[in-house]
């Protein structure tokens, strides 16, 4: 990511998250110019890597601070180095650049090449205006030269002579008098880093120093920060110094000399030169941390840090767990006290994947997560005090209760594997995994606490029991799992086309109906069972649509309408209805998104909007069983999403089988503005969704968008003028003109030629019968 340094409204980033091949995606360059109100997207012949190894290196896009329609960006995976000369609109490879990198940290894993670790201008040698000469770029490559130097703006390259050996480049930063800073490091990060150093390269004399603040580390450097207002300040930080804590070194001198942020003060004591404050995340705090390690920790895989180049007392970098800095760095220099805080409030970074809403409880949600392991979510709109502990999973997979036992909880995650609760979630012990378990998968508890497990790696099959377990038999292993949630002997399962049902606590296990859609093993929310009602379960068959059993998978219906369902949900059912909510993300028709119905998936509208679609959203979802019109949604990075209903209850969703004569829906608008709208020479109604009355100008009733009848059972709306908006016996006999057929209810012309005046019904052309 990178900010104009001329256009403090344009900023630019590259975005992309694998290269792997079950990654289909290419890469693209997004830019705004309005300060990322709106973007503009340029897409890549090649994938970009965001959240590969190595993804701290950089940063890989520069924008010329002398001519800023160029920029440079250094790709992954052998393609090199790319330009671009008109604001990133388009972009060509810079094919004189010839060492695009080959090492990979983890073949079997990530094989792509990290390639181009940095970009950076050296704004002094130029004039503004005109393109900057002076360019240097980093390569991850330990086997030769890995900094290299264009002299004629990138028209021509060559390595730096008598450069560092071994280590990788992660950032380099070049100051007024000439000094090229770069932090190395053994590994590419963001994990590894046992040795490294910090290199000051001279651009003018061609010297090249040493300036590391520790001469053995037992970590690599990543973060570097240089203070604009005063280039002789300068912070970097370790990659990884993963105990006791992370490190962050401040040199006034350019590098000459350091000063660590903490000192050994006699084993096990430190001393600190800070004080942290984690109010606003209080569960980074980790108070099971026994010294020299600390409750709260300065972070790890820190690789962004800046210091506010309009501020020098402004600080922050980047961790594994959020963003910490701090509004008086240089209380650092003057051997005073400097202040740490979160800088990350109304920011998230966390991957959910898996949500439930229980029924009753002081506690609305659970979640379990990527990285972190999960919460008990008692206030919504306030940060949780503590993650899941004894045991705490770095990751949390699954996570379910006992239906008619609610007090009783199980989550799955990483090692210790499974851990139990009869606190409403509120307390936790670990479980016993069986032999081989590996990571948590899925979980699925009974409606009255036996539990159904289906571990990685899923060779091993699926497993039935509680405090200790036996393989299931008669279904594979990485099947979806669920229990029903009133019978609590009946569990059912869902792989390939199959779909399997237990009826003895998940000891044996059925094949109930084949020809479904193929799906993975995985443990995407994929299956679920409906709270009161006994057999009633829902598929969500990804690209295969949307599927429903009422008798236990003897017999399925397929939604239609439903081109994609990733995954299902239920909540408080409407006013009225005796079924919960439905909430799918996915694709009806041909637009994505969120959705609900309120009765059993006959009609469907969008929740959210195109300026709210949250990245990845495949994983889970659930409603609220307390409150309708709640809905809990996983992000893969946006951390969990809520939202209430409003006045603005959705936007109906047309197609088959999904128009509503629920007089309730009519209210569900999509614009306040055009809902205003009282023209009566055209189709008002239709931007609710709803098409204007052909036939009939009796109101059943009336609103503040105006009069409302009914034609074949729906609601349509009467236009003010209705008899003359209404079509006369002569005009529907009326031959039209070139093979278009006459309007059989507009009169809004669009469009006057010979033939005469023209509007549009059903998406074509038709003639106006002035008769």
């Amino acid at each position: 990511m990178c900010a104009d340094p001329i256009d403090s409204n344009r900023v630019y980033a590259a975005v992309g998250m694998y290269t792997n091949d079950w990654d289909q995606n290419n890469g693209a360059i997004i830019s705004s110019n309005d300060r990322g109100d709106t973007w503009s997207i340029t897409e890549l012949p090649f994938k970009v890597g965001g959240n590969d190894p190595g993804r701290g290196m950089g940063e890989r896009i520069a924008v010329d601070p002398n001519d800023n329609k160029i920029l440079f960006f250094g790709a992954r995976a052998g393609k090199g180095l790319w330009k671009s000369i008109d604001y990133a609109k388009t972009w060509s490879q810079v094919k004189s650049f010839t060492n695009v990198g080959k090492y990979s940290p983890s073949p079997e894993y990530f094989p792509a090449a990290i390639g181009i670790s940095f970009v950076t201008f050296d704004k002094y040698s130029g004039n503004k205006g005109s393109p900057t000469p002076n360019i240097y770029v980093g390569v991850a490559d330990n086997s030769t030269s890995t900094v290299y130097v264009s002299k004629d703006a990138g028209v021509s390259w060559t390595p730096i002579p008598d450069q560092p050996a071994h280590y990788f480049p992660h950032k380099g930063k070049i100051t007024k008098d000439g000094m090229l800073y770069i932090t190395y490091s053994d590994g590419c990060g963001p994990y590894d880093g046992q040795a490294g150093a910090i290199y000051r390269y001279n651009t003018k004399t061609g010297e090249w120093k040493d300036i590391s603040p520790h001469q053995e580390p037992y970590f690599g450097y990543g973060g570097l920060a240089i203070d604009a207002q005063n280039q002789k300040n300068i912070v970097v930080a370790t990659l990884n110094s993963w105990w006791p804590d992370a490190i962050l070194f401040r040199s006034t001198d350019g590098g000459d000399t350091w000063s660590h942020i903490w000192e050994w003060d006699g084993y096990p004591n430190r001393k600190l030169k800070y004080e942290i404050d984690a109010s606003i995340s209080p569960w980074i705090e980790d108070d099971t941390k026994q010294i020299p390690e600390p409750t709260t920790k300065l972070g790890w895989m820190i690789e962004s840090l800046e210091i506010d180049p309009f501020n020098s007392d402004r600080i922050m970098w980047g961790t594994g767990a959020t963003i910490w800095g701090s509004e008086d760095l240089t209380n650092w220099d003057n051997g005073q006290t400097f202040h740490i805080s979160v800088m990350a409030s109304g920011i998230e970074e966390t991957a959910i994947l898996d949500l439930v809403s229980p029924a009753t409880g002081e506690a609305h949600l659970m979640s379990v997560m990527y990285d972190i392991g999960g919460f008990m979510h008692t206030d919504l709109d306030t940060c949780p005090k503590t993650q899941f502990r004894t045991p705490n999973f770095s990751s949390g997979n699954s996570i379910d209760y006992a239906e008619n036992v609610p007090n009783f909880w199980v989550r799955v995650g990483t090692e210790p594997y499974i851990a139990y609760s009869w606190g409403s979630g509120s307390s936790w012990y670990a479980g016993h995994a069986p032999n081989g378990v590996t990571e948590g998968g899925l979980v699925a508890v009974g409606a009255e606490g036996d539990v159904l497990w289906a571990p990685k790696p899923y060779e091993l099959g699926v497993f039935y029991g509680k405090e200790s377990f036996q393989s299931s038999k008669g279904i594979p292993g990485g099947a979806r799992i669920c229990s029903d949630r009133v019978n609590g002997k009946i569990f059912y399962g869902y792989l390939g086309d199959t779909f399997y049902r237990s009826t003895d606590t998940g000891a044996t296990f059925t094949k109930m109906y084949t020809g479904l859609p193929e799906i993975e093993t995985g443990f995407a929310k994929n299956i679920k069972a409906v709270a009161d009602h006994e057999g009633d379960v829902w598929l969500a068959a990804n690209k295969g649509g949307l599927f429903h059993t009422e008798d236990g998978g003897k017999t399925f219906t397929q939604i239609n309408g439903i081109t994609i369902a990733n995954t299902i949900g239920f909540g408080k059912a409407a006013d009225g209805s005796d079924y919960p909510a439905l909430y799918i993300t996915g694709k009806i028709g041909d637009v994505n998104g969120i959705f609900r119905s309120d009765d059993k998936g006959q009609n469907w509208v969008r929740i959210n909007d195109d300026k709210n679609q949250y990245g990845t959203i495949n994983f889970c979802i659930t409603g609220d069983p307390r409150i309708y019109g709640r809905v809990y949604v996983c992000t893969n990075g946006f951390g969990i999403v809520y939202g209430d209903i409003d006045d603005n209850a959705g936007t109906p969703i047309q197609g088959v089988n999904t128009e509503s004569n629920e007089k309730g829906n009519k209210n569900n608008k999509n614009n306040d503005e055009n809902n205003n709208n009282t023209d009566n020479s055209t189709c008002w109604s239709e931007i609710l969704g709803y098409s204007c009355c052909h036939t009939t100008c009796t109101s059943v009733e009336d609103d503040a968008d105006g009069s409302w009848g009914i034609e074949g059972n729906e609601w349509c709306g009467i236009p003010k003028n209705c008899e003359s908006y209404m079509v006369s016996d002569a005009a529907k006999k009326c031959t039209g003109a070139l093979g278009y057929p006459c309007c059989t209810y507009q009169c809004s012309i669009l469009y006057t030629d010979e033939d005469g005046d023209w509007s549009v019904e059903n998406d074509d052309w038709c003639l106006i019968d002035k008769s």
